[in-house]
């Protein structure tokens, strides 16, 4: 019996005597063969081609063992073109990333002109993840240079906001779980009220109706439901911020945005089991903390009482006027001035906190105050200035977002006096000693 030898190195072949007759000494020597028949750089498919005509126009029919031979040698130059024409492809199979991307993600401009019509709504996005208008700020910020990094992901099959609603809602998390923010309760003082301490949300801030008009008048599609009073009013925020991060999410994308479960559980990442019991779960924890639904929270223009009442209060800080303080107030009227911890139950408990404050010859005196008329979370707003004795200039104090309820004054909530600025307002207003008059801007 002949002895066998290794097709690559030569070497004596061992006869095992069942399963396949083996052509090579080892591992090593059968995947050299393999790329010595896949590599085929240094021959061209003109050279194979040639390789062929050479090798039909010297075959012979006779003998028998020379034909056999010389048409097997014919067969792997055949197989080796058949390799060649499948490597060929009209373009270069991988492409770079810039090529990769939609044509308005291929630089700067056209990514700015993508994502500019969803900034508003992503700002929305963001603040009602995090309850603050300063971090939403910050969030968008960050989702823009997430999505602009990671824009090659970015196909350009599923919708813009779509992609960049996910991006915000992870960057939101990461946001939310490194803060590890966890409402908390006020402490009681003597000035407070006989009351229990509400809740205390220090980074809790407002936001400005103005923009989201804004969102709206811009979208050929609003999102009617995220802008309505009932998902932006401040206890609606403050019910949010009980939700863990995830359960938040859903909530948002389900019922305020009224994104289907399917999509919803595609932004988060989640089966649509996991997407809907995420979302039970949060409608549970707001049933439990959410005053009873009213039926005048509706959207638009704020009442005519409301408007009146709004202008009365400007007034009576405006004069000084306690009485007509007290005449808006209601028996419990609850104020609440986040981030500082200060708070107060009750109108007697306020009323003996800003009598001093009214009175021009009390030490407790704080000044001329003038007032403008803004909107936040869709409740009424008043945005605060004071002229300092001494000074020459009104001052932004503060903004006041107003709860009314049966025409009274329920729940007044401060906010610091940067905020001013989100509302479109200076910092600063002109004097003029004319009584009556109205600050120019």
């Amino acid at each position: 019996m002949k002895a066998r030898s290794c097709q690559v190195c030569g070497a004596a072949l061992s006869d095992r005597g069942r399963g396949r007759t083996s052509v090579y000494c080892s591992a090593a020597c059968r995947q050299r063969a393999y790329r010595l028949r896949h590599t085929t750089a240094d021959q061209s498919a003109a050279d194979v081609l040639a390789e062929i005509e050479r090798q039909v126009r010297t075959l012979a029919l006779r003998p028998p063992q020379s034909f056999r031979t010389d048409a097997d040698a014919l067969a792997t130059t055949v197989r080796r073109l058949r390799r060649l024409a499948q490597n060929v492809t009209p373009e270069p199979v991988t492409k770079s990333a810039a090529e990769e991307q939609p044509p308005q993600l291929a630089g700067e401009p056209g990514f700015a002109a993508l994502v500019e019509p969803h900034r508003k709504w992503l700002h929305l996005h963001c603040y009602r993840m995090a309850g603050s208008y300063d971090d939403a700020e910050d969030l968008v910020q960050e989702t823009l240079l997430k999505a602009w990094r990671d824009r090659s992901g970015f196909e350009g099959r599923a919708a813009a906001r779509t992609w960049l609603y996910r991006i915000a809602t992870n960057v939101c998390i990461d946001h939310l779980r490194r803060t590890g923010r966890r409402p908390q309760r006020y402490e009681s003082t003597a000035t407070s009220g006989a009351a229990e301490p509400p809740e205390r949300m220090a980074w809790l801030q407002p936001y400005p109706d103005q923009l989201l008009d804004e969102a709206v008048a811009e979208d050929e599609h609003p999102e009617a439901a995220a802008v309505s009073r009932e998902t932006m009013e401040l206890v609606f925020l403050a019910t949010l911020q009980h939700l863990p991060p995830r359960q938040r999410a859903v909530l948002i994308f389900r019922d305020v945005l009224g994104r289907p479960a399917e999509e919803t559980a595609t932004l988060m990442d989640m089966s649509v089991a996991a997407a809907n019991s995420a979302l039970q779960r949060a409608r549970q924890t707001l049933r439990e903390r959410l005053p009873q639904r009213r039926t005048d929270w509706t959207r638009g223009d704020h009442s005519r009482q409301e408007q009146e009442i709004v202008r009365r209060y400007m007034a009576a800080a405006e004069r000084s006027d306690v009485s007509m303080m007290a005449d808006l107030l209601s028996a419990d009227v609850l104020v609440t001035m986040p981030p500082n911890p200060v708070w107060f139950a009750g109108r007697d408990a306020l009323l003996t906190q800003i009598g001093p404050l009214f009175d021009r010859t009390s030490p407790g005196y704080f000044g001329r105050w003038r007032h403008l008329p803004v909107g936040a979370n869709r409740l009424p707003a008043v945005a605060g200035y004071v002229q300092r004795p001494g000074t020459s200039v009104f001052r932004a104090q503060m903004v006041d977002v107003l709860r009314i309820e049966a025409g009274q004054i329920m729940e007044i909530t401060t906010f610091e006096a940067h905020l001013v600025a989100a509302f479109g307002l200076p910092l600063t207003l002109p004097m003029t000693d004319r009584p009556g008059a109205r600050p120019t801007l």
